[in-house]
């Protein structure tokens, strides 16, 4: 909070042991180790005479703030005592009561990720999540095979390793259950799928009945899971296809396609709720996962999608991808780069292999670190950073833009200050906003001549290394790059400087 911020009276009483008859002026929850400033502004009456009246009045107030008795609320208790006027609870289903409607107040931020809560379980209290925005964009699987169980897409989201998406989150174990069961039966789009295929992982995906069940009463494209990208279910069509959202429409594609991922989580049911109110630009924040006077600290021990300012001008918010590097910090534009507003593009060489002397690579290690990012955030960024270009084809897993048949680190790098991110990065996504030319290039080739670019949908096929396509710088930060401000998130992203 700070003193311009500023919160409607309320007429509510239910502050346990609070005097009959007395008004709220504010009610909400922070940390022991937060101080929130208030400014209270109070008008006389327009209708006030002060003439008529006398004039030379003294008036005085005094303002009372209470404690709340007990813990701090769990996520399901807070869910479950309504979600906003755009929003509604559905328990029609006994397994899942779900939330439902166009704009519901279920904003969660966890480990540098804005969250949408899709149900709550009514055995346990669990909460599911998804992610808002695509994290990453990889292929499910070979062809013809569309088992959860054993794919590339598992792999991915529950990889423990500084390369996966679960070893990415905060303390996992003490957030979420690792035991979750996914339901990855083949059914129709909107029928309740039978119990054939379970899967038991920390880290799973939507599947499309709860998908339908979010906009349940309404259409899709007002449903508030619909993010207007290309993103996978669990949910397979057929023998040779998995339901996918498209433009928030069930549809289907090949397992081969690379498309963007919305990986799903459950939080315990002791997850409790330290603050926020739900709502896009405030949402929940989690207890153990809400930071406050960070001053200080080291950012190499912050976590994957947290935002910081680096930079000059209209590109100056990046975000954190992960600790590739032990000790350093590697960061990615939080969207690609603009000039006056308008995406900068560029080809991406007379071949397909990135490097310091290739077009783009020639732009981001010289006139981008110039006009772009300036001489006091260059100073804190790594020299030397070893860029994998590894290729992933059609069928191949997208471990292969980093690894070998065999799980060794493939010999196919280069050196440079600045790069790219890869395919299956974390980070290597789309945000929901869907720009016109806002596909942006990765180092990774798809064949000999091709190299893949995400595009403003979320999916990435090969483009031809002639097209003039936007860029997502990638690079490394310091191990001594400390925070001086901030909270991580895109409307209070981390200050930082080098620490002496």
């Amino acid at each position: 909070m700070t003193p311009e911020t500023y919160h409607e009276e309320s007429e509510e009483n239910t502050y346990t042991g609070r005097p009959a008859g007395e008004m709220s002026l504010y009610k909400g929850s922070m940390n022991s180790s937060e101080n929130n400033n208030y400014r209270l502004r109070m008008y006389v009456d327009e209708n006030y005479n002060p003439q008529g009246d006398g004039g030379g009045l003294t008036f005085s107030v005094r303002i009372n703030v209470y404690g709340l008795a007990g813990d701090l609320p769990t996520v399901a208790d807070v869910l479950l005592a309504g979600v906003g006027q755009n929003g509604s609870i559905n328990t029609t289903d006994p397994d899942q009561t779900f939330i439902t409607g166009e704009n519901p107040n279920n904003y969660i931020w966890y480990s540098g990720k804005l969250w949408r809560a899709v149900s709550i379980d009514p055995k346990d209290n669990s909460v599911k999540l998804i992610t808002q925005s695509n994290i990453s964009t990889i292929n499910y699987n070979p062809s013809n095979n569309v088992s959860f169980s054993g794919s590339y897409m598992e792999e991915w989201l529950n990889d423990t390793s500084v390369d996966g998406f679960l070893g990415n989150l905060r303390n996992y174990e003490e957030f979420i259950k690792t035991d979750s069961i996914w339901n990855a039966t083949q059914t129709t789009a909107n029928t309740k799928p039978a119990q054939t295929t379970m899967v038991e992982d920390p880290v799973g995906l939507i599947n499309a009945y709860e998908y339908t069940m979010s906009y349940s009463g309404s259409t899709f494209s007002n449903g508030y899971l619909n993010n207007g990208l290309f993103s996978w279910t669990v949910t397979p069509f057929s023998s040779s296809r998995i339901r996918t959202l498209n433009f928030g429409v069930i549809a289907s594609d090949s397992p081969t396609n690379p498309n963007g991922v919305r990986p799903m989580i459950n939080l315990k049911s002791t997850v409790k709720i330290a603050g926020g109110d739900g709502t896009e630009n405030n949402p929940y924040r989690l207890s153990g996962d809400y930071d406050t006077n960070l001053s200080g600290t080291l950012l190499n021990t912050r976590y994957s999608g947290e935002y910081i300012t680096f930079g000059i001008g209209e590109n100056n918010l990046y975000r954190i991808v992960s600790h590739e590097t032990n000790g350093l910090t590697k960061i990615t534009s939080a969207e690609p780069l603009k000039d006056s507003g308008t995406f900068r593009t560029s080809a991406f060489g007379d071949n397909n292999i990135f490097s310091s002397s290739n077009t783009i690579g020639n732009f981001l290690n010289n006139e981008y670190l110039t006009n772009y990012v300036g001489n006091v955030y260059n100073n804190m960024i790594e020299e030397n950073t070893i860029w994998y270009l590894g290729t992933v084809a059609e069928e191949d897993s997208y471990k292969l833009a980093k690894y070998t048949i065999d799980n060794t680190i493939t010999s196919n790098t280069t050196t440079t200050k600045v790069g790219l991110l890869r395919l299956g990065e974390l980070m290597a996504g789309q945000d929901p906003v869907m720009e016109e030319n806002k596909i942006y290039w990765t180092l990774t080739p798809k064949d000999s001549t091709l190299v893949r670019a995400i595009f403003n949908y979320g999916v990435s096929p090969g483009s031809d290394i002639s097209l003039k396509l936007a860029m997502k710088p990638a690079l490394n930060l310091k191990s001594n790059v400390v925070i001086t401000s901030g909270e991580g998130t895109k409307e209070n992203p981390f200050q930082i400087a080098l620490a002496n």
